[in-house]
């Protein structure tokens, strides 16, 4: 049995051989392979130095300083550190945080557990675009606002926020602004200076790189301050203890780098790609696309399917690897919380597939996926014969 076309990289990438290969060289004896905190003996210092190379490589991809890089478990631990770590630390300057109903659920979860210590959220609505729209987070913006959490680009639809102008307004009330970039990596040019970001969460998974392995940015202010929430040791300057994994951050640092260097080439390819899948899709009738067509990464599309469910369809497509985004609650099938955020009927939203391209995907695959698609839309859409016969 051939393996499904891999067409869900948003969920995670394929380690790039390049990286899997660096990481190899920092797992056995006859590499770099020791505690880079051991700073007594040489194998330790060649550890230390493979680590400070890797931070200086996420640093660059985010145009900050390789200091300002804390090491995580990935982002999700990123979004905790950020939103825990700094709502505890400044509590006397605020206990009000904005975020949105379609973040991560590593930030909505979080925000809700902030609420039960006591901090008020604002939860903000976005537009049909899955964007919000600056005016709404000054609306939501009060004096004791401390800290806004807003996403780079939605991992359900692709949508892309504006963060140079939310930031602006987040820093007009005195607040610190945090951004989920885990689906931004390598996909959009970030710069945390020119956009005026105080807090990024950054994923290697997400970017070509291992999984289990992610990173905070945390702006170098003396202003700002973030309380840790895993302690012993008092590694990455006190914000987050625990033994560095030399193999797992050297394969981020080198899938940052290659992010760095083949962008412009990697958005080339999905671009051409979703073009090519979506026209293979254009005369199969009754499909609606939930991306935006402007301010949209072009490697997500999300599209839902008249007269199907999207668990149907799913299960006629056993050659895609793709995803619904739907969650089994109980015996019931619940849509996505992102598209019923943004305003979809909630028929249209259990029909709907998240499609996701990458560096690998091929045109031929992209091909071959459209006429499963077609195939399957034509089996499911046809009424069936005993139907028919009661008529």
């Amino acid at each position: 049995m051939s393996a499904p076309i891999y067409l869900d990289y948003a969920a995670t990438t394929p380690t790039d051989p390049r990286v899997a290969e660096q990481m190899m060289r920092h797992l056995t004896l006859d590499g770099v392979y020791a505690n880079p905190a051991s700073r007594s003996h040489m194998p330790g210092w060649l550890a230390e130095q493979a680590v400070e190379n890797a931070r200086r490589q996420v640093a660059d991809l985010i145009g900050a300083d390789p200091r300002e890089i804390v090491w995580t478990s990935g982002a999700t631990e990123a979004d905790n550190l950020a939103l825990i770590g700094f709502m505890r630390a400044n509590r006397g300057r605020g206990r009000h945080l904005v975020t949105s109903i379609i973040e991560h659920k590593a930030i909505v979860d979080t925000a809700i557990s902030l609420e039960a210590e006591g901090f008020e959220v604002s939860w903000l609505t976005p537009g049909s675009d899955g964007r919000i729209a600056p005016e709404q987070l000054r609306a939501a913006m009060r004096n004791d606002t401390a800290l806004v959490s807003l996403m780079a680009v939605n991992n359900e639809l692709g949508s892309v926020n504006d963060l140079a102008a939310l930031s602006a307004i987040a820093h007009e009330f005195g607040a610190r602004f945090h951004v989920d970039a885990a689906q931004a990596s390598g996909r959009l040019a970030l710069d945390v200076e020119t956009m005026g970001i105080d807090l990024m969460s950054l994923s290697a998974h997400k970017a070509y790189g291992p999984k289990g392995v992610g990173a905070l940015y945390v702006r170098r202010d003396p202003d700002l301050r973030i309380e840790a929430l895993i302690h012993g040791g008092g590694h990455e300057r006190g914000m987050r203890s625990g033994t560095l994994p030399t193999h797992q951050i050297v394969g981020m640092g080198e899938a940052f780098a290659l992010a760095r260097d083949e962008r412009k080439a990697d958005g080339e390819h999905v671009r051409a790609l979703r073009q090519r899948f979506l026209d293979g899709l254009a005369d199969c009738g009754g499909i609606h696309n939930h991306s935006p067509l402007e301010h949209c990464v072009p490697n997500i599309v999300n599209l839902a399917f008249d007269g199907v469910d999207g668990e149907s369809l799913l299960m006629a497509l056993r050659g895609l690897a793709v995803s619904t985004g739907s969650a089994c609650n109980s015996a019931s099938v619940e849509p996505s919380y992102v598209l019923k955020g943004i305003g979809i009927p909630h028929s249209q939203a259990l029909s709907s597939i998240r499609f996701s391209f990458g560096r690998f995907t091929t045109i031929e695959e992209i091909d071959a996926a459209a006429a499963d698609i077609r195939r399957a839309l034509s089996g499911l859409r046809q009424p069936s014969k005993a139907a028919t016969n009661h008529r």
